[in-house]
C-alpha cells in the first residue's frame, strides 16, 4: 500500500502546510506548473517524488521532468501530464493515445480546477488536484490525498489550504 500527496499548479508558491499534510505520505507527485526549480527540488528532498512540467515551467524544469509521466504503482497504472483534460474532453495531445491504451488513473492540472471524475467508457478514473499556488483564477488552494491498494484507489480525501 502506498499513500500518495498529489498537488499541482503551484506557481511558485509552496505552502509550509503541504509538509504537514504530506507527513504520512510515501510519495508526493506534482502534475506541473511548478513555477520554480526549487519547489522541484524541495518536494524531491522532502519525501519520493515524481513530477511532470507545465504550460509556465522553463528549461530547467522540463530538463528535471517530463512532460509525460506513465507508471506503475503497485498494480495501478498511472499516466501524469499537465495538460490533459478529463474525460469526454480529453486534450487533442492525449486523446488518441488514451483511448488506445488508458491507464486506470489519468492525472492531470492547468485547470486550477480540482475534479474526481470516473470514466466508464475507458474504466479510468481522472484526478486534477486543483492549484496548490496562490496565482490563477481559484478561490481556494488545493491538494490530494489517496492511498493506492494492490490495484484499488481508496481513501481519498481534498484538502483545502485556504484562500489565495
Amino acid at each position: 500500500m502506498k499513500k500518495i500527496g498529489l498537488l499541482s499548479d503551484t506557481h511558485g508558491y509552496l505552502d509550509d502546510a503541504v509538509f504537514r499534510y504530506f507527513e504520512s505520505c510515501d510519495e508526493i507527485w506534482h502534475a506541473g506548473d511548478f513555477g520554480a526549480i526549487e519547489i522541484v527540488d524541495t518536494l524531491a528532498a522532502f519525501k519520493p517524488f515524481k513530477g511532470v512540467w507545465g504550460n509556465i515551467d522553463g528549461k530547467d524544469i522540463r530538463l528535471t521532468c517530463p512532460e509525460h509521466e506513465r507508471f506503475t504503482c503497485e498494480q495501478v497504472d498511472v499516466w501524469m501530464t499537465h495538460i490533459g483534460g478529463y474525460p469526454g474532453r480529453y486534450a487533442p495531445q492525449v486523446k488518441a493515445d488514451i483511448m488506445l491504451d488508458p491507464p486506470k488513473l489519468f492525472i492531470c492540472g492547468h485547470s486550477h480546477i480540482l475534479k474526481v471524475q470516473y470514466d466508464p467508457k475507458l474504466n479510468l478514473l481522472h484526478l486534477n488536484p486543483g492549484a496548490a499556488g496562490k496565482q490563477g483564477w481559484h478561490k481556494v488552494r488545493t491538494l490530494m490525498r489517496f492511498q493506492i491498494q494492490e490495484d484499488r484507489i481508496e481513501n481519498l480525501e481534498v484538502i483545502e489550504l485556504g484562500g489565495r
